[in-house]
């Protein structure tokens, strides 16, 4: 097989959830340890970092990755969902997988796991750790899927885990209580492995972290408390970070809550010092400066364009949005335009409540099954004093907004991971 009848080989026998929602989500660890199984348990070979929670995860771990590269590790990312090629979410030292490995791992491999009928996160987690392994990483940071306790993420031995935070997201899963919520994904935390908790958000909350931690004898440690001297402001340039050891530390994204992220980073870098890693001052100065770089990182607050400035975001649910409304009102412009389109299985009133009424609207929907039909959102929206007119496609709606704006004005693209990534390809093939 091609690489592209490869692709598609894995998202017809193993359903993508990023792409189909529900139907491909398999909750557990059975498949994944069946799977670890046949390859020999390939991420017992180096050193794991565990990233979970609601919103920041992404950043997080790729801040990680592009820190502990610098201090000189050879470093294996894996992140999903990807934004315009499979291979973003399998990368080492910032490179993609090659082609060749994933055509290779389906055709060599297929015989032995098609039987255990592995979800498509499932076999690209494994795809993942075999391709670290066999690339001899010193260590990989390991992002979570969905929640924590049954992601098949979890798994592994890690040497730290992290939570950045908790909010109101795939609460048919979850649960529909934050404590809910924060249960599952407090099931990364495992016996005797330092945990750091990036925002805690509430007593109730806080308790479930606290609890789960002392029942496994991890040590606990709260980026708000430990890092109780962090300071924050932003720049045009992006963010620049005080905290102690760390003075004038400029943050290279953007986007709304990287503060929070930053701290969270710091946090989880003096933990991981206090473990054994070699991580060097100047390695944090730089990869919080050159993360882009350094990993690929996109759709964090992305500028796509100057004149209009057109940026983009991957926040999808109220509480990624909510940072979003605060940063587009910090915004200087003359008008803004919001493209949005939601995937069909979030809150879709709690994001609109959130989005600002002064601005003009191109309700669309992006191009996977799991896209919420851009009338629905627009008569959604109408109703709540959300004015502007639906596009049958991310494309349309753009050039529809680009052909409103001035050079003043601003146009923002989000709503969903799968509205970026139906941008992304508009912009960077110009």
């Amino acid at each position: 097989m091609t690489y592209d009848e490869t692709l598609d080989y894995l998202y017809r026998q193993m359903p993508d959830y990023q792409r189909i929602g529900d139907k491909a989500y398999k909750p557990g660890l059975d498949n994944s340890l069946a799977l670890d199984e046949i390859f020999d348990h390939p991420h017992q070979r180096y050193k794991t970092i565990h990233v979970g929670g609601t919103n920041g995860k992404g950043s997080v771990s790729h801040l990680l990755a592009a820190i502990l590269q610098e201090s000189g590790y050879k470093v294996g990312l894996y992140t999903s969902p990807h934004l315009i090629d499979f291979r973003e979410r399998i990368r080492v030292n910032g490179e993609m997988i090659s082609r060749e490995f994933v055509m290779d791992f389906v055709e060599q491999y297929r015989e032995q796991f098609e039987p255990l009928m592995p979800s498509f996160f499932e076999l690209t987690m494994e795809m993942a750790f075999l391709y670290f392994a066999q690339r001899e990483v010193d260590v990989a940071v390991i992002e979570v899927g969905l929640g924590g306790r049954l992601d098949s993420t979890n798994i592994i031995s890690p040497d730290l885990s992290v939570i950045t935070n908790i909010g109101f997201d795939h609460m048919k899963q979850l649960g529909n209580t934050l404590p809910k919520i924060a249960a599952e994904k407090a099931g990364i935390i495992k016996s005797y492995t330092p945990v750091v908790i990036g925002e805690a958000g509430n007593t109730e909350v806080t308790q479930v972290f606290i609890d789960k931690a002392q029942s496994v004898n991890a040590p606990i440690v709260f980026a708000e408390l430990y890092m109780n001297n962090f300071k924050a402001e932003r720049k045009e340039a992006g963010w620049l970070f005080h905290a102690n050891g760390y003075p004038e530390v400029k943050g290279e994204l953007k986007g709304p809550a990287q503060d929070k992220n930053a701290r969270t980073v710091l946090t989880a870098v003096e933990v991981l010092l206090e473990t054994g890693y070699d991580i060097p001052k100047e390695a944090v100065y730089e990869g919080f400066a050159n993360v882009t770089a350094i990993t690929g990182l996109m759709g964090r607050w992305q500028q796509l364009q100057t004149s209009p400035r057109i940026i983009c975001d991957i926040a999808h649910n109220a509480h990624g949005i909510r940072y979003v409304a605060e940063q587009l009102q910090s915004e200087n412009f003359n008008r803004l335009h919001i493209v949005f389109g939601m995937a069909n299985d979030k809150d879709i009133n709690a994001v609109l409540s959130l989005l600002p009424q002064k601005a003009i609207y191109y309700f669309t929907k992006a191009s996977v099954e799991r896209a919420l039909d851009e009338k629905i959102v627009a008569r959604q929206a109408e109703a709540r004093g959300l004015k502007g007119e639906s596009f049958s496609s991310v494309e349309e709606a753009i050039e529809a907004a680009k052909e409103n704006a001035d050079k003043n004005d601003l146009i923002f693209i989000g709503g969903s991971s799968f509205m970026v990534a139906d941008a992304l390809p508009l912009f960077l093939k110009s």
